[in-house]
């Protein structure tokens, strides 16, 4: 039996979407970002910082979605290389490329949702981590010029960059990059990706389709 501990929209997506992919049948178990649960005693024995995902495989409990999701790869034998082979390096890359730009959306989801009073909300750190986005952004989109995906073909990298594509475009525009805006919809369209939407549900986090910068 497989539990994810998992909130719609979060990081645990990344996780979902690989099981999918895997065709690993898995159970959800729910949480909430705001009602003080993911400080329970409960959760931090499966997760000691309070962070989604947590994930029940294997007789253990893994946590960390990059972490979970090279385990999976490496117990399963699929969608990443393996040590020694060609592409490995460039897997490992990406994957935590994507946590870095995923550490950046954090901080923009902090500042455009989750801070109270909204007066509390700094315009200038706005401003700045929304910079830092587009930095990552660029670099991605220069990369996938003339690709389909990250690596030569789909892997479970794609799992961790394309779950931030959905939501960087809530906070840059993807007028100014047809590369990524065409990456995010292939990884859309993917069937494994249409099931984990559906059992995930609507994103816990976003209320809004688009997050403009403050004007102060």
């Amino acid at each position: 039996m497989i539990r994810l501990h998992h909130v719609p929209g979060s990081r645990s997506f990344r996780v979902l979407w690989l099981l999918e992919e895997l065709g690993e049948a898995a159970e959800l178990r729910l949480w909430s970002l705001t009602d003080g649960s993911l400080r329970s005693p409960e959760f931090r024995a499966l997760s000691p910082a309070g962070r989604i995902p947590a994930l029940e495989v294997d007789g253990q409990v893994v946590f960390e979605s990059g972490a979970i999701v090279q385990y999976l790869t490496e117990t399963r034998g699929r969608l990443a290389p393996k040590p020694g082979e060609a592409e490995r390096a460039q897997f490992l890359e990406w994957a935590s490329f994507a946590e870095t730009q995923a550490s950046i959306l954090q901080n923009l989801n902090i500042h455009h949702i989750y801070l109270r009073p909204e007066s509390a909300r700094s315009a200038a750190l706005t401003k700045l981590d929304t910079k830092r986005l587009e930095v990552t952004v660029r670099a991605l989109e220069g990369y996938l010029q003339g690709r389909e995906w990250l690596l030569s073909d789909f892997s479970a990298a794609d799992c961790m960059m394309g779950f931030n594509v959905e939501a960087m475009f809530r906070f840059v525009r993807p007028d100014a990059y047809p590369a990524l805006a065409a990456y995010c919809a292939r990884a859309m369209a993917r069937p494994a990706y249409q099931r984990a939407a559906a059992k995930s549900g609507s994103s816990a986090i976003y209320t809004q389709d688009f997050y403009e910068l403050p004007n102060a």
